[in-house]
């Protein structure tokens, strides 16, 4: 099966910008869903982008309001996840989730391989 790894987090400032990648291994025939969630300590596993097999289709959380942009390479067996005017509300652990079947695509459940996380932490 696919193995992803998250990375790309840190800490910003409020207004400023964060680009993680999910770089995935073992059987890659980009024929995946993939998508990002993000937890922070005592809330659920929330849904914030999802890509699908070749790129072309988008969806994102409501609550993102256009500032972030998820992309995929291919080649390279990557997904992106670019967040620009970032909030102190966007503070979590960012997952990378990829599904070979979705329905809908929204929900933790429907996807069967799972990043480690990356932290991101933004202050104000």
């Amino acid at each position: 099966q696919v193995q992803l790894v998250e990375s790309g987090g840190g800490l910003v400032q409020a207004g400023g910008s964060l680009r993680l990648s999910c770089a995935a291994s073992g059987r890659t025939d980009n024929t995946y869903t993939m998508a990002w969630f993000r937890q922070a300590p005592g809330k659920e596993r929330e849904f914030v982008a999802a890509i699908s097999r070749s790129g072309s289709i988008t969806y994102y959380a409501d609550s993102k309001e256009g500032r972030f942009t998820i992309a995929r390479d291919n080649a390279k067996n990557t997904v992106y996840l670019q967040m620009n005017s970032l909030k102190p509300e966007d503070t979590a652990v960012y997952y990378c989730a990829a599904a070979e079947k979705v329905v809908g695509g929204f929900g933790p459940d429907e996807y069967d391989a799972w990043g480690q996380g990356t932290q991101v932490t933004v202050s104000s």
